[in-house]
């Protein structure tokens, strides 16, 4: 696999190695060892979580908070995705800082999410598959989220705002500026 770092320190694209034939295709999606020797990490993952979304739906921004504070490694089985992560740790240099990559069936990518960022994805096409793991279980008392639309965050979702859906938590989430003093409190 080849790991590259995002703008966002700790935020890597994994771009695994895909054997294909006339049969079809063979990657390793994980492997620990790997894993470990290839981005420095040693991380535990504890739990997987996949979701089934159509065209136009948005989630996100989300993370966990505190003692429950979850890093991801996430990928796309079917369908594609535009993924974006949000830098919230407080003191770093890239706070408010985004970056937005394509994960789909078709390339493979994953994207590994470290704690302290918020995450959330486009759905791009009809029935997408979106898989990811957690080092850390959830937990709803810790579950925290920043508003999609966030001017100050500036995130272009590549859907049109007529043909956005949302679920009703996620329109209710505060902008950065609202987390951030919340959370200092």
């Amino acid at each position: 696999m080849v790991v590259i770092e995002t703008s966002l320190a700790g935020c890597l694209l994994i771009k695994p190695k895909v054997y294909a034939d006339a049969r079809g295709y063979f990657y390793e999606s994980f492997n620990q060892r790997v894993w470990e020797q290839e981005t420095g990490l040693q991380t535990t993952f504890v739990q997987d979580n996949e979701a089934l979304s159509n065209y136009g739906v948005i989630r996100g921004l989300h993370y966990q908070h505190g003692e429950a504070a979850q890093a991801k490694l996430v990928r796309v089985l079917t369908g594609k995705v535009l993924d974006v992560v949000v830098d919230i740790r407080p003191d770093s240099p890239t706070y408010g800082k985004h970056v937005a990559v394509e994960l789909s069936a078709e390339n493979k990518f994953q994207l590994f999410v470290p704690r302290g960022m918020a995450h959330g994805y486009a759905v791009l096409e009809d029935n997408t598959r979106f898989s990811y793991k957690c080092d850390n279980y959830y937990s709803k008392e810790f579950d925290r989220g920043v508003f999609y639309a966030d001017e100050v965050l500036g995130i272009d979702w590549r859907i049109p705002l007529e043909a956005r859906i949302l679920s009703e938590k996620d329109m209710g989430l505060p902008s950065i500026s609202a987390r951030a003093e919340r959370e200092s409190d």
